[in-house]
């Protein structure tokens, strides 16, 4: 229920002065009436009116004003509840988001507004060229509905959200490959994680099935005849291409009936293969492979209540515990947290590499940048302190003294902890990939993407954006943005006009504009040749966008 909004002093002593004149008015009326309409008996002599007084013109004017007085409280009502009606269209904020978020008045960090007309400051906001490329996932006319299924295909998804999102639909192509029947794919449960969400907690199953029924055939689950069967468990080859499916692969069906893929990331190339196939990625990661209905509630939801802020910034700050720890980044961190990472990256066996140099890994552009220097480059960029910001990422390591410079600089910091309220993160809280989902949500939808570490969730989101219309994504390069920070910390250089046009004319060519998807690095050979390419879901160009006349 929303409280009533109180009414202001000087409209209550309208109000009070009205409604004293009406009833002075409404006793003269009284009066005037048992004057001249009573029967003249009943009147005094003293009062009577001769014949040659007809009733004053002021007698009517006593009866139709308690009338005009009433409609005009009447329409100053209406205006006091039409005023209140339009409050509680912004009172979310009070009502319904948790108390941190109330805190925060709208009025103060509308941002579309504070410097209209100003080029530069809508130039920070607007979308690259999309060179009129749209997205074109239909298959071709020689396309057929799948074959005869020779197998069932068993998948093991392995990884993150964004991980498994990448490998399921691989999957899918690799299924339609070896015509096999799709068993619905189980989540990883044994990452860092320790998520137990099965597909349908994270994906509409319904829709992930009826969407891809011209593809693949899709079953929940193995017929129970062939659940003790011997299966083919096989590690598919990283980066594969058609004939190592067509031929290889398929050969195991002469033996078995249902082949099990131990890992499901990167098994399958990223370029070189049929477009049909290449489409078929995309109609499974673009459309087939939704969210659960109430990941997309709540998703949608959030992305209301950041657009109450006017336009936003998502930023994928990638400064976990799980990613410094893997990446044995430790720059700005205390001795005692350097150690705690060390000691995480030790235990976890499938982590291979266990000596890590922070300081190589940083010079290199490999590590995230920190909060500090996220700080450093947006307002580099040009964007003021009233930027509402929000923070697409799992815990921050050390919490607020990470943030705090961070914070500094552009108050406005949310997440989806702050937009939503305890009980509406309730069901999703113990389930990193069903809150992953929730930023991706967010993330797609926002006006700019920053990631600050070109992981899995950032490739897969700035592809996903690209897909649909090419929309500002602004892709750090870290490490020349490290060798700027470092000037800055040796005194060699300020922060100000200098360092912001260096840093602008950097990321002039690295906002999401519309080009090819990169291939290997020259000079690359065998697996270093496939890790170097940009990946299919970073980039959905060419193959699954096609060019529009103007």
């Amino acid at each position: 229920m929303q409280r009533r909004r109180s009414t202001p002093a000087g409209l209550w002593a309208l109000r009070w002065a009205l409604t004293c004149a009406i009833g002075a008015i409404a006793v003269g009326a009284l009066v005037a009436v048992h004057v001249f309409l009573l029967p003249s008996a009943a009147v005094p002599d003293a009062f009577k009116l001769t014949k040659a007084s007809p009733p004053p013109p002021l007698l009517f004017l006593l009866f139709s004003f308690p009338f005009i007085a009433f409609v005009f409280l009447r329409i100053q009502d209406q205006r006091e509840v039409g005023y209140r009606r339009k409050a509680s269209e912004l009172s979310w904020t009070q009502e319904i988001a948790p108390p941190q978020l109330a805190k925060l008045k709208i009025s103060t960090q509308k941002v579309g507004s504070m410097r209209e007309g100003d080029s530069g400051f809508e130039k920070l906001w607007k979308p690259p060229s999309n060179r009129y490329f749209v997205p074109c996932v239909a298959p071709s006319s020689s396309y057929l509905p799948p074959t005869r299924s020779r197998g069932y295909l068993l998948v093991h998804a392995n990884g993150g959200l964004n991980q498994m999102r990448a490998g399921i639909c691989d999957m899918v192509a690799v299924a339609r490959l070896i015509n096999a029947t799709l068993v619905i794919p189980q989540l990883d449960k044994r990452s860092f994680w320790q998520d137990s969400s099965n597909f349908s907690d994270v994906f509409d199953e319904e829709h992930f099935i009826r969407t891809l029924a011209n593809d693949v055939k899709i079953v929940k689950k193995l017929p129970k005849e062939l659940m003790t069967t011997a299966k083919a468990v096989i590690h598919f080859r990283s980066w594969s291409g058609l004939d190592y499916y067509q031929d290889e692969i398929s050969r195991k069906w002469d033996n078995y009936q249902v082949i099990k893929a131990a890992k499901s990331d990167s098994r399958l190339a990223n370029n070189n293969l049929p477009s049909d196939i290449q489409k078929l990625r995309c109609r499974a990661f673009y459309e087939a492979l939704k969210f659960s209905p109430q990941i997309e509630a709540l998703g949608k939801l959030l992305v209301e209540r950041m657009r109450s802020y006017g336009r936003y910034i998502t930023l994928h700050l990638r400064y976990e515990k799980d990613m410094l720890a893997f990446s044995g980044c430790t720059y700005g961190l205390t001795p005692a947290e350097s150690d705690e990472l060390a000691r995480i990256r030790e235990n976890i066996s499938y982590w291979k590499v266990k000596e890590i140099d922070s300081q190589e890994q940083r010079d290199k552009g490999y590590c995230p940048l920190t909060p500090k220097e996220v700080g450093i480059f947006l307002s580099s960029l040009g964007y003021p302190s009233n930027t509402p910001i929000y923070i697409a990422a799992g815990a921050i390591y050390g919490g607020d003294s990470h943030l705090a410079d961070l914070h500094s600089r552009f108050p406005i910091l949310l997440s989806k902890e702050k937009l939503a309220s305890a009980e509406e993160l309730g069901p999703f809280k113990d389930y990193a990939s069903q809150m992953a989902a929730l930023d991706y949500i967010v993330s797609v939808e926002s006006d700019v993407f920053i990631p600050s570490y070109s992981g899995n969730m950032a490739r897969a989101v700035e592809g996903h954006r690209r897909f649909l219309g090419h929309q500002k994504t602004i892709n750090p390069d870290r490490k020349a943005l490290v060798h700027l920070f470092d000037m800055i910390n040796q005194g060699s250089l300020k922060e100000g006009k200098k360092l912001s046009n260096i840093i602008t004319e950097i990321h002039r060519r690295r906002r999401g504009s519309a080009r090819k998807r990169k291939g290997p690095i020259p000079g690359t050979k065998g697996i270093e040749r496939f890790r170097s390419e940009e990946v299919f879901y970073e980039n959905p160009l060419p193959d699954c966008l096609c060019q529009q006349q103007p």
